[in-house]
């Protein structure tokens, strides 16, 4: 289990690690969530050829910090770059990066500083802040998001991949914040897999 040192504090992140994959995908969970609770989407992708690598946020997981304050959007952005530069090292291919909830927030915000640096980004239960963001348009982007999610309402992300083509939308009925842990993992995570390696090949 790989470990990197952030300005604050030690950083913890898990990989499912395959030989030879077809593609790699680096995801930031959203609060209060680790690299832990990623088993499941871990085996839906390793059946597809595809390699989870996932962090836990400071003071989530086994991760040092506080657990109240994960820290602001330069924070969070920072360490992830760090975790993707761990996720590349001996890989020459760029991975996508993938975010929920709060993840996906810093996912958007480091993909507008760099976006050369990633095969194409995935956002899950995408907040309102980060519906803000102007993506690349060069950018391959998937949003999957449940129909009936209170925490972040489905109407700001139409909205925003409404006026962003380069943007691909996947909706679920019946399906809240969490998408991956709800009854409708498995199509998400299929949905997730088959995009992936489409923008990977």
């Amino acid at each position: 289990m790989p470990y990197f040192d952030s300005e604050r504090g030690r950083l913890h992140c898990r990989r499912w690690a395959l030989d030879d994959p077809a593609a790699r995908i680096a995801l930031l969970p959203g609060t209060g969530q680790h690299s832990g609770h990623y088993h499941r989407f871990a085996a839906a992708l390793r059946s597809a050829g595809i390699e989870l690598w996932a962090l836990d946020t400071a003071g989530q997981g086994l991760s040092e910090g506080d657990p109240a304050a994960p820290g602001g959007l330069a924070e969070l952005t920072a360490d992830a770059q760090q975790f993707l530069a761990l996720v590349r090292t001996d890989h020459s291919a760029a991975p996508v990066l993938m975010g929920h909830s709060l993840g996906a927030a810093t996912a958007v915000h480091l993909a507008t500083e760099n976006p050369a640096d990633l095969a194409g980004l995935v956002l899950c239960g995408t907040p309102r802040r980060a519906a803000a963001v102007v993506p690349d348009p060069a950018l391959p982007v998937l949003a999957v998001h449940g129909v009936d999610d209170r925490r972040a309402p489905v109407d700001v992300i139409r909205l925003w991949t409404a006026r962003h083509r380069s943007v691909d939308l996947r909706e679920y009925a019946d399906a809240g914040h969490d998408l991956l842990h709800e009854p409708v993992r498995d199509r998400v995570a299929a949905d997730i897999a088959r995009w992936v390696l489409t923008v990977v090949r």
